[in-house]
């Protein structure tokens, strides 16, 4: 103990006193309770404190390491953290394994307790509402050497090529620009994370790790169920992109939350007929087309146009001599077809300057992905969904406890910036 004391007394040899100050404050602000810290009882060793290994993988997420060998080294090198951590410096650290072992088996039920109970105090000391929220997701590509740039393996991208080294890793795609009106697309093997935003404060409320190849709008729809159960979403604004344009989305929102969305339309190639303004459809030969009767479906109604000489005896009266006009038929001329939508995806005004304003808020998920992408999640150094989900879980919690800590340090201008907080703590 006396030994113990000596070291703890001369923290300069190990690390500044602002990053003791930091992990203090930030270990101070985690309730760990609801995780037992050791194994249950069974015999052999008891192992590590698994209060000291949460803490660990904290500080690894907020020095940005990618690797648990970064981590280790950083431990080593730095005692007084590790002592923080709740480790015993007189005897050995954990391994690399035992630390890989702990990622790849610690139970996410664990994590999600933890995260939720963060983003709690925050909603209790008014800084996430959740009235206006935005979902996005970020992919996370997988620890293979499919994904490697330099790579020339044959059919690396085919569906068929699973990677061997990470079994639970999907193939999915990303958009490689941001100009809508060139998108290039990147194909990658790997996972995302799907978030859930408070679009006003910009911090998450619920987040999930999938396969790649898992479509965005049926994340949505679960997470949102979920997350309706322990964090109130009545009356909620949900903001997202084209991605989330799907009907059951809307739907959840506006039957089982109440809501409103405001999604733009994805036209998905849509070869439906362009409308005049008084809902009409204009022919080949520039003539405005008559109605002819509507069938009505579940959420859409199919409107008929004919051609406006379809019962002439005139063969001059249509300008261009279009084929379908000498069909030999009683009605003659061309015939189309318009689906009108008459569900709440299509009520929606997406051209007023409310939707244009809530709609910019959607870029508070973005800049949360930034600074998520910032922790080093570009590329998981794993090799399990487990394992992935649970340290992109950890590194929202290390975002979210940043901004309890310089919240009650007064620091309301840090509570987004992790290396702000860490340098003026």
């Amino acid at each position: 103990m006396y030994q113990l004391q000596l070291l703890l007394n001369i923290p300069e040899l190990f690390t500044s006193l602002s990053k003791i100050d930091f992990y203090s404050s930030m270990f101070k602000n985690l309730d760990l309770s609801s995780i037992p810290e050791f194994h249950s009882s069974s015999p052999g060793r008891k192992g590590y404190s698994h209060h000291a290994m949460f803490r660990a993988f904290i500080v690894m997420k907020a020095e940005r390491f990618g690797t648990i060998s970064d981590l280790l080294d950083y431990l080593r090198n730095n005692l007084i953290i590790a002592h923080l951590c709740g480790f015993n410096i007189l005897k050995p650290l954990p391994s690399y394994w035992t630390f890989r072992r702990f990622i790849n088996e610690f139970s996410h039920d664990y994590l999600t307790s933890i995260f939720q109970n963060q983003v709690n105090i925050l909603k209790n000391m008014g800084i996430i509402s959740g009235e206006f929220i935005s979902m996005d997701s970020t992919p996370i590509k997988a620890n293979t050497k499919l994904n490697n740039p330099k790579s020339f393996s044959k059919n690396k991208f085919s569906k068929d090529n699973q990677p061997k080294s990470d079994k639970d890793c999907k193939l999915g795609v990303y958009s490689a620009s941001n100009d809508s009106s060139n998108k290039r697309y990147k194909f990658y093997w790997g996972y995302k994370n799907h978030i859930i935003v408070d679009a006003i404060s910009g911090l998450p409320i619920a987040e999930t790790t999938t396969p790649a190849d898992v479509p965005d709008f049926e994340v949505a729809l679960s997470l949102l169920e979920k997350t309706n159960k322990w964090f109130n979403l009545k009356y909620v604004n949900f903001i997202a992109d084209k991605g989330y344009d799907v009907k059951r989305v809307y739907n959840f929102v506006r039957d089982t939350l109440h809501g409103h969305c405001f999604i733009p339309l994805n036209k998905r190639n849509s070869k439906n007929p362009p409308l005049t303004d008084d809902g009409y459809i204009v022919c080949e030969a520039g003539i405005k087309m008559l109605k002819d009767g509507k069938q009505y479906f579940d959420g859409f109604i199919k409107q008929k146009f004919v051609c406006k000489f379809c019962n002439s005896k005139d063969d001059s009266a249509c300008p261009i001599k279009h084929p379908k006009y000498f069909n030999g038929k009683k009605h003659r001329g061309c015939t189309k077809y318009a689906i009108i939508s008459s569900d709440y995806r299509s009520s929606i005004n997406r051209d007023s300057l409310y939707f244009k304003a809530v709609y910019r808020l959607r870029v508070e998920s973005e800049r949360y992905n930034s600074r998520f992408k910032a922790l080093d999640f570009e590329k998981a150094y794993v090799r399990n969904i487990n394992s992935v989900s649970n340290l992109n879980t950890f590194g929202h919690i290390t975002l979210l406890t940043v901004a309890i800590v310089a919240i009650k340090l007064g620091k309301f201008d840090e509570f987004k910036s992790l290396v702000a907080l860490m340098q003026s703590a």
